[in-house]
């Protein structure tokens, strides 16, 4: 069996980068993809249609242009892994959750224990939490060779 698993949330740990990493070590069958992970990309996604005076408009259509891939790749995964950090708000990560659970798309939640409860509406509707990159690697194992 092959996955198409789509990596979401935090963006400034090597998170996404140790679960490529151990799914190969297992020699498994999967396809990665992901959001734009670089700030300054993300950020100037829709500077090309001209300049705004104001950030909200810069923003927003970034957000659209970045909205495009992230709906797309969301919809034709297989499963999604969606990261909560502990740094920073993550209302990206909560929204793709929120949109998995809308399309039916199974999701798998990774964060820290101590961010459970504030999650708990997130995680209820998750089909598995982990709390680390390799937990993800070991249920992706599991769905693929059993």
């Amino acid at each position: 069996m092959k996955l198409s698993v789509y990596l979401s949330g935090e963006i400034h740990t090597d998170w996404r980068q140790k679960i490529i990493d151990s799914c190969a070590d297992k020699n498994l069958n999967i396809s990665f993809s992901s959001a734009v992970t670089n700030h300054e990309a993300s950020d100037s996604a829709g500077d090309f249609l001209g300049k705004e005076e104001k950030q909200f408009w810069r923003d927003h259509k970034s957000a659209k242009i970045n909205a495009i891939r992230t709906k797309t790749l969301i919809e034709n995964c297989d499963v999604a892994v969606i990261r909560f950090g502990e740094k920073f708000k993550q209302w990206n990560a909560a929204f793709d959750a929120g949109y998995c659970a809308a399309l039916g798309t199974p999701y798998i939640t990774l964060h820290d224990e101590d961010i459970n409860h504030p999650l708990k509406e997130v995680d209820a509707a998750a089909l598995s939490c982990a709390s680390t990159p390799e937990q993800i690697a070991d249920i992706l194992k599991y769905v693929i060779t059993k």
